[in-house]
């Protein structure tokens, strides 16, 4: 299969390694993984922030950039950016009145999945440990993000992708449904709000016991992980990519900031 990878902005610019993770896997199962030249941000910063005009100049770019690459389905290693592109795109050029960039984006959206999406629906992935190799012998949570959750309906296909990792200790998060407080500009606009559910998230997180947290979103664990750091907790935020990605011959330091 031909697979075109959307790494997102914030992977991009931040976190290359969970793009690196992505490939690593799909290729390991024989796929052919492209990178559609002229990708950006999906616009969901734009449209959540009500900036829509915007938000429809950023959209246009990435349908541009989708059309110009031949692939079977594309992946994003994030469930709000494909949250985006599969429900905010299409609506969007439509509020503009624009029925061609409404059609192409709800074709490239109804190819667009999550990782854990195309690896559990698509790919028929059960098994990390028996069908990638998958390996992290150690303690680890997990939170799942509200898009994810909530816009993609993913339920636990990453907790039972996750659970089935060679040698992991896997610890369930309690409150796991709760927001993480990030919510992108939100925030920004309502810090005090957004730290305060950080704190409760951060503190269930602890009482895990695990070492570090795991989840779908760079975003969140962007978010998870500057709050567990400036508490001195001396827990990390892994993608989970990174963890099927890790195996017992080339296995991911949990002890390195692998986020970086």
């Amino acid at each position: 299969m031909r697979i075109a990878l959307f790494a997102t902005c914030i992977v991009d610019a931040m976190y290359p390694r969970v793009a690196h993770a992505t490939v690593a896997v799909l290729e390991r199962l024989g796929h052919t993984v492209v990178f559609p030249e002229g990708q950006a941000c999906c616009g969901q910063m734009h449209v959540n922030s009500g900036h829509f005009s915007e938000g429809r100049k950023v959209i246009e770019n990435h349908v541009r950039a989708f059309e110009s690459e031949e692939y079977d389905v594309a992946v994003a290693p994030s469930g709000s950016c494909t949250a985006s592109v599969r429900h905010q795109q299409p609506m969007i050029a439509e509020r503009f009145g624009d029925a061609d960039l409404a059609e192409r984006a709800s074709c490239i959206g109804s190819k667009t999945l999550e990782l854990s999406q195309l690896l559990v629906d698509v790919l028929g992935i059960t098994d990390a440990e028996e069908q990638l190799g998958s390996w992290f012998p150690h303690s680890l949570t997990y939170h799942p993000s509200c898009h994810g959750a909530r816009l993609l309906r993913l339920g636990d296909r990453q907790e039972r992708l996750l659970k089935s990792v060679g040698g992991i200790d896997y610890r369930p998060l309690g409150e796991s449904d709760q927001c993480c407080g990030f919510g992108g500009t939100f925030s920004v606009k309502n810090s005090a709000v957004s730290t305060a559910m950080l704190a409760d998230k951060t503190a269930r997180i602890a009482e895990t016991g695990a070492m570090g947290c795991s989840g779908g979103d760079a975003s969140c664990l962007m978010h998870i992980g500057g709050g567990l750091a400036r508490q001195g907790t001396g827990l990390h935020t892994y993608h989970l990519a990174e963890i099927l990605a890790s195996t017992r011959e080339q296995p991911l330091n949990p002890h390195e900031e692998v986020n970086a």
